[in-house]
């Protein structure tokens, strides 16, 4: 038994790869140990899954097992290794051996997003995991989602018996039937198939079933007329919100890569108002697509997407790459599946479709927002008491990077070890690992907002150079508003240019953090309104300690010259004072709350010795 601080290490010696493995014990903070050799390709492995999240400050007691060329120690070894959370199976994934669902609905086997196993020349095991979260006894019984899109075939037969007409209306036509409008040239489907990818019910040999079979569907028709209000929106995302549970959203600005909008002042209002009293004081949960604008937008650009109160969700197609639709930006916090690259039919999302019909060919970021909701669902109903920001934290904490893959941009680790990527977030949504882990949640501590300050004197931005600006805070510490654990970080910029879809802008945390805050967009011409007071968004920085110099890069792309002026960056941290998950329960030591679990000790130690020397120094 040794009491020091361990630092993981990679050494390389003889013929092969000398790596030092920590495996948690009881607690987070008693450790096993394990030398061995391995070869390349198991050395790669061990590194960029193991070695660098761990690299982190170790500190308490620790039992040493080595194991080298010590024959005596093998089966010690092999007995840690064999420990529930120490598998070789990759994270992530499952055999399909192990899968035994028993639905009998026709399109089932063609449903990848809930049980891939190969269809479509998709990545087997590249799916929500929902069989996980079923078999464990949760398919979203009690919890209401409601749809808010063009209307949904309540007739249908694979929804009928999940419909919830007593929290449905139509604010379109200002009735309470909710039925998709016909006519010759556009048949109004969106709704319904978004419907039955939550809802639809299971073992009734009809298409296939949602994420939740057992949850209840409302419909709210908001978007069959020619122009959106305020408060049409408004109305639809506060319309019954201690029966509705969910809120999905399908839509959002036209993804034509040169609007910037957002929500109005209604709907802000009641948004906050959700957040804050739906659910009887748990909030309101809103789910929003990410969008469709492909390469040629930015998410950031849409205010309903990128607000603090909605998760944002992007998309995946079977085989793990990014749909051809596919935006990217730094609010986004995890992501589902859809279609957009592949011909094969087969490769779309199964569901239910208009006049009793079934489709193979849903698909946009439309279809990925109801799969989060229907995996929210089944967490809601393994705990009911879950807050609006619990399920962001749980969203971050079991969401899983898997096999998904990024062409554009890399997947990196945030100040405190939370891997994330530009385009999908967090990664995938885990049904299974979110019921487990919300079956044992215990609610996050209250939340507060910094202004950490403000620059409002005008700056030049110039082709070929770029503005860099700093704001050093210490996040209010010694307030009532002090925020230590991050939540959201909004970048409230105003801002214009020449062209401002060459507009580029970064920001970095105080632990080295980039976000995105806003790419190129070449569609966008704009040259007069720019952007006023935008709330930029990331949720990038998640965990991380605030205090300290954050650092704006704001420049232009392309190669035309372009200038533009900067005239205000104010700097909004929202997160908790006290530590999120130090009083959770960790299962699995492998995981991302036992990683961030064990950074909040260590940092609660750190600044307990600190203020333990500064006493002892102020006595002296």
């Amino acid at each position: 038994m040794i009491y020091r601080c361990l630092v993981p290490t990679v050494k390389h010696g003889g013929g092969g790869v000398m790596v030092w493995a920590y495996f948690a014990g009881d607690t987070v903070i008693h450790l096993l140990r394990i030398q061995g050799t391995l070869n390349q390709h198991g050395y790669h492995s061990i590194l960029q899954r193991y070695a660098i999240p761990s690299g982190l400050r170790l500190v308490g007691p620790s039992f040493v097992f080595q194991q080298d060329n010590y024959p005596t120690l093998l089966q010690a070894v092999k007995n840690v290794l064999d420990q529930e959370g120490f598998g070789r199976q990759k994270r992530g994934y499952r055999s399909i051996n192990e899968i035994d669902v028993k639905i009998t609905d026709p399109l089932f086997s063609k449903q990848w997003y809930l049980i891939n196993t190969g269809q479509a020349d998709g990545t087997p095991g590249l799916d929500l995991n929902v069989a996980e979260a079923w078999g464990l006894g949760y398919t979203g019984r009690g919890i209401t989602i409601a749809i808010m899109d063009d209307g949904i075939d309540y007739l249908h037969p694979d929804l009928a018996s999940n419909y919830n007409a007593e929290a449905s209306y139509d604010f379109s036509s200002n009735d309470p039937y909710p039925y998709p409008r016909y006519t010759d040239d556009w048949f109004n489907s969106h709704g319904t198939r978004c419907a039955g990818e939550v809802s639809a019910a299971a073992n009734n040999n009809i298409c296939g079933v949602g994420v939740a079979y057992n949850s209840k569907v409302a419909g709210i028709r908001m978007l069959d007329q020619p122009f959106m209000t305020d408060i049409i929106e408004a109305s639809s995302i506060s319309h019954m919100p201690q029966v509705i549970d969910i809120y999905s959203a399908s839509w959002g600005p036209t993804d034509d890569g040169k609007t910037v909008d957002g929500p109005r002042e209604l709907t802000l209002q009641a948004m906050a108002d959700g957040v804050n009293k739906g659910r009887g004081g748990k909030g309101s949960i809103y789910v929003w697509a990410s969008g469709d604008g492909g390469s040629y937008d930015d998410c950031n650009c849409d205010g309903y997407a990128s607000s603090m109160w909605t998760i944002s969700i992007n998309s995946a197609i079977n085989d793990g790459r990014t749909a051809l639709y596919d935006e990217s930006c730094s609010s986004t916090l995890a992501s589902t599946f859809s279609n957009g690259r592949k011909r094969n039919p087969e490769a779309g999302v199964a569901t239910t479709d208009l006049y009793g019909n079934c489709t193979l060919r849903h698909s946009g970021t439309s279809a990925a927002a109801p799969e989060a909701a229907g995996v929210f669902a089944l967490a809601l109903e393994a705990n009911p008491n879950l807050t609006w920001r619990d399920m962001q934290h749980l969203s971050v904490l079991t969401s899983k990077r898997n096999q998904l893959h990024d062409e554009v941009h890399q997947w990196r680790r945030n100040g405190v070890g939370l891997e994330f990527n530009h385009l999908f977030g967090y990664g995938v949504l885990d049904a299974g690992g979110m019921v487990k882990m919300a079956k044992e949640w215990k609610t996050v501590p209250e939340r507060f907002h910094c202004v950490a300050g403000s620059l409002q004197d005008v700056h030049k931005i110039q082709s070929g150079d770029k503005l860099i600006l700093a704001i050093s805070t210490d996040s209010c510490q010694g307030k009532d508003n002090f925020v230590r654990y991050l939540e959201h970080v909004q970048a409230v910029i105003t801002v214009n240019g020449s062209r401002r879809g060459d507009l580029n802008i970064n920001m970095t945390s105080p632990m080295g953090t980039k976000s995105i805050l806003l790419s190129r967009r070449p569609r966008d011409d704009d040259a007069k309104v720019g952007f006023d007071k935008w709330p930029f968004m990331t949720t990038q920085t998640w965990g991380e300690d605030p205090r300290g110099t954050w650092v704006l890069e704001v420049g232009f792309q392309g190669n035309e010259p372009q200038r533009g002026v900067l005239k205000e960056w104010t700097l909004m941290l929202h997160g908790t004072q006290s530590a999120p998950y130090i009083d959770q329960i960790v299962r699995d030591y492998q995981s991302k709350l036992a990683m961030s679990k064990k950074e909040e000790l260590e940092e609660e130690l750190d600044e307990a010795v600190e203020r333990s020397l500064k006493s002892l120094l102020s006595k002296n």
